[in-house]
């Protein structure tokens, strides 16, 4: 079995952002040249995740409005009483997770037809890192 590992990395400009990395991740996969696998990508920061899903403006507005009545900014969280402000961004990554598995198969991304990768920010404006790690053969 092989293995390949690479870094992708987030500056946003916004504290919230949703960002398409499929086509890096496919990159990655690409370069790896494992052909039967799967690929790790994780999201290694608690106020991020990373979650496949379709690619439509108004989906990704609804997840966005749908995590803010989930998990709304509230200056009285608990976790504030650290110092942080950011109680509800860790809160939105537990809801949609901090990694996914994609499988591989002839040395492309086996995904169905409107499935594609996304970084999702929630604590943004300050330099993060997801790590793409692919295996197989």
């Amino acid at each position: 079995m092989k293995f390949h590992t690479e870094y992708l990395w987030f500056n946003t400009e916004k504290i919230r952002d949703y960002i398409n990395i499929t086509d890096e991740v496919e990159d990655i996969v690409r370069k790896s040249g494992i052909q039967d696998g799967m690929v790790l990508v994780s999201a290694m920061h608690i106020t991020a995740a990373v979650y496949v899903n379709d690619a439509e403006s108004g989906l990704i507005q609804d997840i966005d409005a749908w995590l803010e009545e989930i998990a709304p900014y509230n200056i009285n969280y608990k976790h504030h009483r650290t110092g942080e402000t950011n109680g509800d961004s860790h809160l939105k990554s537990l809801t949609l997770g901090h990694e996914i598995i994609a499988p591989i198969t002839n040395g492309r991304l086996d995904f169905g037809p409107w499935q594609q990768i996304y970084y999702a920010e929630f604590d943004g404006q300050r330099r993060k890192r997801v790590i793409v790690k692919v295996m197989g053969e």
